[in-house]
């Protein structure tokens, strides 16, 4: 992963470590701030160290790991079983409700038969029901072409909803193929058995995917090269990706999962609840890595712990970089920057273990009006990493690790040291983030006139920013919930 546990990692976790045991209080948390290691990184680490011991030293390591967590995150918190209505994520009003029905199917069987079938501009309508495939994957191997795409979708969301009891769902490998509306659930009898519902790959360019909902999969979305081609300028918007358990896998788990492609756009997605258990327990919301470019995460709610908490594991919210990538999947055979000119605009990321925004080899990143909530901030790490940003809002540290370049605009973060002392001026801007009431306490804090941009820009939930703006990715979170429809009279 991203953390390699190598020995550098070690000596600087044990430095953070023997500066709280030794010094404690907030003048270890001074000097554990020149080291760069957050609470909640260090608490499990102390505790995990000392496991294993005569009974006084293993005491002493949990009672010095839980209180690091408590003071970073505060008390464990129950799971959360519901939350606000929000317009991110898939929506219960249909994309395109006017589009022709085209071939209409009403079981596994017809959809395989129409999809080997389908030519461009073809539009395949499946019935309401529950659609179960074991077995082979789903081949899109026909491609479709600009203005005259393949589509795959269901009239109503939630009205047809397809079980994979397979590795892979759809394999996509032709250009212009477009899925909607659709309700997708992994249904395996071990999650090893179920890795992705889509796996773009290769000659797959302009794939798009709106307004699913995709459930229980290591990497919902998986892209990468194939035969020496790449699946470029593909779409992924107002997508539910989430889990419904903690995966008990040592592969990636990862929902968005995007390698060697260029020019993607990720949109207004409701991400969230992706736990591994076993392996290095490293898992991230979404990432760009393998020498790709120009790869665009913006307007996404990130939420490492929405229902599953408390688990162990480091959950990282959004990465240019990701852990890196072996030279045989990259896309320039050597992955001398693990990402170029990549963008990371306007998202709410919020509940990770693990930091919320991680750089890694990420040349010329933008990261700008982004909101991230309980999270171990923001690092922007090695040589190869260069990052402009702007206007965020952090409740945690901006970071710089192992070489990493900065440009720093205006933004507003905290000491690391602050979250040693429990303090967190940030987080208690909000009302209830926890349970997910990002409506500001006592107004936002504003930015000024001067922080506005030369061209108008969009947050997180679809409003034009204002002349004033925020700090972070929105003015106002009432933005962000869903309207009731009014009942029909």
């Amino acid at each position: 992963m991203r953390k390699a546990r190598g020995r550098r990692t070690g000596r600087r976790l044990l430095l953070g470590g023997a500066a709280v045991l030794v010094l404690g209080g907030v003048a270890a948390a001074v000097a554990v701030e020149q080291v760069g290691v957050t609470p909640r990184a260090l608490g499990p680490y102390i505790e995990h160290r000392t496991s294993g011991h005569n009974p006084a030293i293993v005491a002493t390591g949990r009672f010095v790991g839980r209180t690091l967590l408590e003071l970073d995150r505060g008390a464990p918190l129950p799971a959360l079983d519901t939350g606000p209505a929000l317009v991110l994520g898939a929506q219960a009003q249909p994309v395109n409700p006017m589009a022709p029905a085209g071939t209409v199917v009403g079981s596994a069987d017809e959809l395989r038969a129409a999809m080997a079938a389908a030519e461009p501009g073809t539009v395949i309508t499946l019935l309401p029901g529950v659609y179960r495939f074991e077995g082979a994957k789903l081949d899109a191997s026909r491609p479709g072409r600009a203005g005259a795409p393949i589509t795959v979708r269901a009239v109503q969301p939630g009205s047809a909803r397809l079980e994979f009891g397979m590795v892979e769902g759809f394999k996509v490998s032709a250009p212009w193929w477009r899925f909607e509306n659709l309700t997708i659930r992994g249904a395996c009898g071990d999650d090893d058995s179920c890795e992705h519902a889509f796996h773009v790959v290769g000659a797959a360019s302009h794939f798009a995917a709106v307004n699913n909902t995709v459930s229980d999969f290591n990497a919902h979305f998986k892209i990468n090269t194939e035969n020496g081609r790449f699946p470029d300028d593909g779409l992924i918007e107002s997508n539910t990706l989430d889990n419904s358990h903690a995966r008990a896998t040592r592969r990636p788990v990862t929902p968005i999962d995007l390698v060697a492609a260029s020019r993607w756009t990720i949109r207004a997605n409701l991400i969230s609840d992706f736990i591994k258990l076993d392996g290095d327990g490293v898992s991230y919301g979404a990432f760009a890595k393998g020498a790709g470019s120009a790869n665009l995460f913006e307007r996404n709610l990130v939420w490492c712990e929405r229902r599953l908490r408390g688990l162990p594991g480091q959950r990282v919210g959004l990465s240019l970089g990701g852990g890196g990538t072996g030279k045989e999947a990259c896309r320039d055979g050597k992955c001398i920057t693990e990402q170029d000119g990549g963008i990371l605009r306007a998202n709410l990321i919020t509940g990770c273990s693990d930091v919320g925004i991680y750089l890694n080899n990420a040349a010329a990143s933008r990261v700008e009006d982004n909101t991230v909530v309980d999270t171990g901030g923001i690092d922007v790490r090695f040589a190869g990493s260069s990052a402009a940003l702007d206007g965020n809002l952090v409740d945690g540290a901006i970071r710089s690790r192992n070489g990493g370049l900065l440009h720093l605009g205006d933004n507003l973060d905290a000491p690391l040291w602050q979250s040693f002392a429990g303090h967190h001026p940030v987080r208690s801007l909000f009302a209830a983030p926890a349970d997910g009431d990002f409506a500001w306490r006592a107004g936002p804090p504003a930015r000024g006139a001067a922080a506005a941009r030369a061209t108008p820009w969009t947050g997180l939930c679809g409003r034009a920013r204002t002349a004033a703006p925020a700090y972070g990715a929105f003015d106002d979170f009432k933005d962000c919930v869903a309207r009731a429809t009014p009942p029909r009279t």
